[in-house]
């Protein structure tokens, strides 16, 4: 396994990919807990050390999760965490909150969760329209002061956002979605971070598992996964999406690999200031994913996918409703 690191804004050293926990613990069907302590630890034993979790994730349960799996181990984690999306304990979402007693609030209950004193890296997990991002990543800043939080990042921020926000205090990462599936960051967003020296986390490398070839028809989608809702999986959409993937899979077929180690591969071959999170529930997805370290892909290779799945080829938005999404 590769033993080298990325670093995220200038600051922040991580392993090459990151390991995505919330499909632990919801969103992506039934989840099993045993196991996913296990694939936490699979993951650090394999250098896979940043963890990426969220409060509203279960809610609260994926952070707890996390921390039981890293208790004895956390000297060799780079831990990240996110807050804005504020739900109640039984998953009533109450919107986004970016207000400073918010930020304040919530940066003490995940350090509590996690059994942590510091949060590696701590993201605003969407941008809340109602509070200046001044005064929010203001109140991100003093939790740096106070030695509770390392490094500060944003999710689905826009450009003009990122900029404000990096006058305030230094943004060391953004976290956005970003795969051969979603090419959408490439046109502003990844100029901007990359003028303003901030590293990328792409979230949903795989296209939410599209990118695997896993999904053969709509039934593969069980029962409980948000992906039911997800435009580029709906009968509209899902067999032109196939056939991109079919596309995919033929080429990871020649180069002995599995299209997602190919697709994973793709996104880490973007730059060093890339570091793709998948997310999985299983021990030899992690495996498989990890494989992906071991690929290089050359500019022709790259040529090839960008034919395969050229800018705009995806059908559907990402979302059902992109309202939370800044533009």
């Amino acid at each position: 396994m590769s033993s080298t690191t990325r670093t995220l804004g200038g600051a922040l050293q991580v392993s090459p990919m990151g390991l995505g926990c919330m499909g632990m613990s919801e969103f992506y069907g039934a989840s099993d807990e045993t196991e996913a302590v296990a694939v936490i630890h699979r993951a650090l034993d394999l250098g896979i050390t940043f963890l990426d979790t969220a409060d509203m994730y279960g809610p609260f349960t994926n952070e707890q999760l996390v921390g039981r799996a890293i208790a004895g181990r956390r000297d060799s984690v780079q831990l990240a965490t996110k807050f804005g999306n504020e739900r109640l304990a039984d998953g009533t979402r109450l919107g986004i909150n970016g207000s400073p007693d918010y930020v304040r609030r919530a940066c003490d209950a995940s350090l509590q969760r996690l059994g942590v004193d510091v949060i590696d890296l701590y993201y605003q997990h969407r941008v809340d329209k109602s509070t200046p991002i001044e005064e929010t990543v203001g109140a991100m800043a003093e939790l740096v002061q106070a030695g509770k939080v390392r490094h500060l990042g944003l999710s689905e921020a826009s450009p003009a956002t990122i900029r404000r926000a990096t006058a305030v205090h230094p943004i060391t990462a953004l976290q956005t979605e970003w795969s051969l599936f979603e090419r959408g960051v490439e046109a502003e967003i990844l100029p901007t971070v990359r003028e303003l020296g901030i590293g990328f986390v792409p979230y949903s490398p795989l296209g939410r598992g599209f990118l695997t070839g896993r999904f053969t028809s709509r039934a593969d989608v069980e029962q409980g996964d948000f992906r039911a809702a997800d435009p580029r999986f709906n009968k509209e959409n899902f067999a032109a999406n196939s056939s991109l993937v079919e596309q995919v899979s033929a080429m990871a077929r020649e180069k002995g690999v599995t299209p997602a180690q190919l697709a994973l591969a793709w996104l880490l071959a973007q730059g060093e200031d890339v570091v793709p999170i998948p997310g999985t529930k299983k021990v030899s997805r992690l495996e498989e994913n990890a494989g992906a370290l071991e690929l290089t892909l050359d500019a022709d290779d790259l040529a090839r996918l960008d034919s395969i799945v050229p800018v705009g080829a995806v059908q559907g938005d990402r979302y059902p409703d992109l309202s939370s999404i800044d533009r």
